[in-house]
């Protein structure tokens, strides 16, 4: 009897618990409701979580608005976009939902330039995403959550004793729901634009429950405070797009030519297999309007003359934006830049018929676009999904003088965060647009006469 007692003691807690949180304001309409004084700063949780705190100093999470790509996108396109159509303004202040939620949450929008140094820098901080107890809607999207600051901290834990503040164990801290609230996202035009852990949801390791923290919180042995006792730990990493140890190896590659020994005047014919083996999502994925990946197949003959090998079209539709070519587009930068009749820049920076993964985003004229809030329709989905294998093909007639003996064939899965003709014409570091190798493979046929 005792049991049941308690049992109905601990749902009525719950069910009282959650319809406060329901109260809890979430997205757009969370707006101003706080101020930044009811947010702990995360020099506070460095005194006690040490390595949790420096491994988060160094994730993007605490340089969601600080970080150099971010800044530039956000103050040299969508705030000068938003003076110029003030419609634009409510979805220019909601980048900060999730860019810099304290800003976001404070209402201190448009917030201060990085360098100002206000709290808008502490980006998304410890203390914001410990106190979320809820979000909004089936799906979460656009910075969906419900926060509750104060004393009490949640995550994943049964509630321990703390000096400094009380804890909470709480389901949502372990699910991906928690992550879709900012790792979701629409344009104003309705479309996703983010989607990754809808991705994750539609796909294998949804269906199986590896949640993203498996990934991107990996755990260790090790203690979560000074004070706290040995246990496993999840590592505060977020590595992901921006983390060449990540993006390293996402993508198995295999390549095999159809015959092993072919005559000087034939024709070669090469397959390549890209294997998602890794990511539980497509790659790209998040801002995959910035992020660019290409295949590049080159052969080298016995004297060590190099060819570029362009791929094989598939003829599906939209494949010509899979194409490496020199179209231009992104030229509705203009408007923001205030440039009239902007002809826009290279669509891509890569070899000419090099074969892309990628997900072109349009804005309202139907026009190739990297400005996400500005996106009315998505192009073909030429991304790879989780477990998904994907084939290219390459027919290659050699040169009439090709010499005798062995032709090595190499293919590069190259990657940048930022295409290099955006990031030229923004003077975006060239960090942000450099190529991060993401594997390669080799294989040969012998030429003879």
């Amino acid at each position: 009897m005792k049991s049941v007692i308690a049992l109905l003691v601990v749902l009525t807690l719950t069910i009282s618990l959650s319809a406060q949180e329901d109260k809890i304001p979430a997205g757009h309409d969370a707006k101003g409701i706080y101020e930044y004084s009811d947010f702990e700063k995360p020099e506070a949780c460095y005194s006690c979580h040490v390595d949790i705190y420096m491994q988060w100093k160094q994730a993007m999470m605490s340089q969601a608005y600080t970080h150099h790509w971010d800044e530039i996108e956000y103050f040299d396109l969508a705030v000068p976009h938003a003076e110029k159509d003030p419609d634009m303004k409510p979805v220019v202040d909601g980048c900060n939902g999730c860019h810099a939620p304290l800003a976001f949450l404070a209402g201190d929008l448009t917030p201060p330039r990085p360098a100002e140094g206000s709290r808008a820098n502490e980006s998304v901080s410890c203390d914001l995403c410990h106190t979320i107890v809820g979000y909004e809607g089936e799906t979460p999207f656009n910075y969906s959550y419900r926060v509750d600051p104060g004393k009490t901290k949640y995550g994943t834990k049964p509630g321990q004793e703390s000096p400094h503040h009380d804890t909470q164990q709480m389901d949502l801290y372990g699910q991906t729901e928690y992550c879709a609230n900012c790792h979701n996202e629409k344009s104003p035009f309705g479309v996703w634009v983010k989607s990754t852990q809808i991705e994750w949801q539609d796909g294998p390791y949804g269906e199986n429950n590896v949640p993203c923290m498996d990934c991107h919180m990996p755990k260790a042995p090790g203690r979560n405070a000074k004070m706290a006792k040995k246990g496993m730990v999840a590592q505060h990493l977020f590595h992901g797009a921006h983390a060449p140890g990540k993006v390293l190896g996402t993508i198995e590659l295999r390549m095999n030519p159809k015959t092993r020994e072919v005559q000087w005047d034939e024709v070669v014919e090469l397959e390549v297999q890209l294997f998602n083996g890794k990511a539980g999502h497509k790659v790209p994925t998040g801002s995959v309007e910035d992020r660019i990946m290409w295949l590049h197949v080159t052969a080298t003959d016995a004297k060590g003359n190099e060819y570029h090998l362009p791929v094989q079209e598939k003829g599906f539709e939209g494949e010509e934006y899979t194409i490496a070519s020199d179209e231009l587009a992104y030229q509705d930068m203009g408007l923001p830049k205030g440039i009239d009749d902007f002809e826009g820049v290279r669509r891509e920076d890569v070899p000419i018929g090099d074969r892309i993964f990628r997900m072109p985003y349009f804005d309202p004229q139907g026009r190739m676009t990297i400005m996400q809030w500005n996106t009315k329709s998505l192009g073909v989905d030429y991304r790879i999904g989780p477990r998904e294998t994907k084939t290219e093909t390459y027919i290659w007639r050699m040169p009439e003088d090709i010499p005798v003996g062995k032709v090595t064939f190499k293919a590069q899965l190259n990657y940048r965060k930022l295409v290099k003709p955006v990031a030229e014409f923004l003077d975006v570091p060239e960090e942000e647009s450099e190529i991060m190798h993401v594997n390669s493979t080799t294989t040969w046929i012998e030429v003879y006469e």
